[in-house]
């Protein structure tokens, strides 16, 4: 047939001639990431330096810096405050459990490790509504429990940073538990073992000598644990009434934000991207490092 002569001569051409074949899939890419990615960035931007009243245009002919100075007097930058303590505090101590479970899937040897982990890292795939009535009620106070006549109250978390922070903390543990598994297993023995000899402890060998080494994992679960938490909606919703000066995050000033004006929601949320790019230029050595090699 027709149709199987032009693929077989594209195959064959795809085979004589790599280089062009290899330059003709990244262009795909990029085309792909760009429509996909990149344009919708860029009509965000759009949106939000045109003027109120105004219809965007994909070339705007008139831009103003009006829209951020009126979310920045709104009291929208003490949204981004409470994310940034909400994300900060969940990453550290995501990060800090999640070292002790790597290095022990990592480095020690235990029955059952294999099923574990793939039973710890299928909870990063449950959806975070499924969790959501039963989560409400654990951390808001509403559920109570009496043994032997003496009745236990569940913390009322709601209204506080660890209202979404808790939650957060256990749906962002099973990612960054196998991210730092894998560096930690890659480590040599003998330079524990050398630790070891010294004198120090298992514990002090992971602060010592595994944690030094393994800086871009480290990085790379702190950043996909940062940005899950600094960008997600059920907990941040459900967990606060929305008054910022109630530890509300970003996700309830937006929606508030989206139905009262399209140019002051798009400079907010411009506003709430900075940080997350400021993270990420820092972090982009470390993170690309821990990208490249965790899986080698």
């Amino acid at each position: 047939m027709a149709g199987d002569g032009r693929i077989a001569r594209a195959t064959d051409n795809a085979i004589r001639y790599p280089t062009a074949t290899y330059r003709l899939l990244l262009g795909v890419s990029v085309g792909f990431f760009l429509l996909f990615a990149g344009f919708p960035l860029y009509w965000l931007l759009v949106v939000a330096v045109t003027p109120t009243g105004v219809a965007p245009d994909l070339i705007p002919e008139a831009v103003t810096a009006s829209n951020f100075l009126v979310v920045a007097g709104s009291g929208f930058l003490r949204y981004v405050f409470n994310s940034l303590v909400i994300a900060a505090s969940t990453t550290v101590v995501v990060v800090s459990v999640a070292s002790l479970a790597g290095y022990a899937f990592g480095r020690l040897a235990f029955r059952g490790k294999r099923a574990l982990l793939i039973a710890t890292l299928c909870v990063a795939y449950f959806p975070p509504v499924a969790f959501v009535i039963p989560l409400f009620r654990l951390l808001s106070g509403a559920l109570s429990v009496s043994v032997f006549g003496v009745t236990a109250t569940s913390p009322d978390l709601f209204n506080t940073p660890a209202g979404p922070a808790v939650p957060l903390s256990g749906l962002t543990m099973p990612l960054a538990i196998f991210v730092l598994t894998t560096f930690f297993e890659r480590i040599p023995d003998t330079l524990e073992d050398a630790a070891r000899v010294e004198g120090t402890t298992r514990l002090g060998a992971l602060v010592r000598v595994i944690v030094p080494l393994s800086r871009p994992g480290i990085a790379t679960a702190a950043v996909l644990t940062f940005l899950q938490v600094y960008t997600e909606f059920f907990f941040s919703l459900l967990m606060t009434n929305g008054d910022p000066q109630d530890w509300a995050p970003i996700v309830p000033a937006l929606r508030g934000l989206r139905t009262a004006n399209a140019s002051f929601a798009a400079a907010a949320a411009v506003t709430a991207l900075v940080p997350v790019a400021l993270l990420l230029a820092l972090a982009d050595d470390h993170v690309v490092a821990g990208l490249t090699e965790g899986y080698r």
